[in-house]
């Protein structure tokens, strides 16, 4: 019985004890729990055990955008849930699904000295850094094989971000054509892109995300792999020793790891969580 009014104290706001911390800490849920007269003393470590059983961690907040599911989202997602869907079939056919994503002003960060892992030790970074600048970067990928491409921006902007698709497309012209799927930046709907898009006769078939649905655009999931293993703990001396290591990272990275991703959103399950959710 303690136990379960421990874990509902947890799950209440401070402000509705009269306090006004905005979280609760195990100390802090201590005093409450001695003051409400649910226990006459209780360790912190003992309330901390009691939350971890039930999972419950009140000092945790994890953010979330909510999306507005309406007319204009669902029509969005099901084109692009409908390109994941039918990535294989279509390919066979000369028609391939791609998405793109921008990984905007990535800084450059040189530290030193970085003291490697050994036995006993984990490995240790200096705190402190010399910043060499930000880049940007247009990275691609292909939905049925997993390959990515990469390039860098001089700006992200329409103008160097058309120039980029126009290479990309120059290596797959042998292609009938290609979805793009994307999410609603303001280089992907500027005016000179829509022109870029509408003069390609159709060989381009853009696909944008809902608003507050970056999630659906599967190159969200390969850059995050792609910054874990290739960019995360790193250290440059500048731009240049960067680039360098970029541009020889994803081809290894499309040798070593490249598959096409385990999808699971379809549109009958979006259909049906839109029904569960529906006001």
């Amino acid at each position: 019985m303690q136990r379960a009014e421990i874990v509902e104290l947890a799950c209440r706001e401070p402000l509705a004890k009269g306090l006004h911390i905005t979280q609760w800490s195990s100390d802090d849920l201590v005093r409450q729990a001695v003051s409400d007269g649910i226990v006459a003393r209780i360790r912190p470590r003992t309330v901390r055990d009691i939350l971890s059983n039930v999972d419950l961690q009140p000092h945790r907040t994890r953010y979330w955008t909510t999306a507005r599911l309406d007319a204009r989202f669902t029509e969005r997602a099901e084109q692009v849930l409908w390109c994941y869907a039918n990535a294989a079939r279509l390919a066979e056919q000369g028609v391939w699904v791609a998405c793109v994503d921008e990984i905007p002003t990535f800084q450059i960060r040189e530290r030193h000295p970085i003291r490697r892992a050994i036995p006993g030790s984990i490995e240790q970074q200096e705190f402190d850094y010399t910043r060499h600048g930000t880049v940007n970067m247009l990275v691609f990928l292909v939905v049925h094989s997993g390959l990515m491409d990469l390039a860098f921006l001089a700006s992200n902007d329409a103008e160097h971000d058309v120039s980029e698709r126009e290479l990309f497309r120059r290596q797959y012209q042998e292609l009938r054509g290609m979805f793009l799927i994307q999410d609603g930046g303001s280089s992907h709907i500027a005016g000179r892109t829509r022109k870029y898009f509408s003069g390609s006769r159709g060989w381009w078939t853009p696909r944008l995300t809902p608003a507050n649905a970056s999630w659906l655009n599967q190159a969200e999931i390969l850059i995050h792999a792609f910054k874990h293993d290739y960019l995360k703990r790193a250290s440059w001396k500048g731009q240049d020793e960067f680039k360098a290591h970029v541009l020889a990272s994803w081809p290894e990275y499309n040798h070593r790891y490249a598959h096409p991703l385990e999808w699971t959103r379809t549109n009958q399950k979006m259909r049906q969580g839109f029904a569960k959710h529906a006001p």
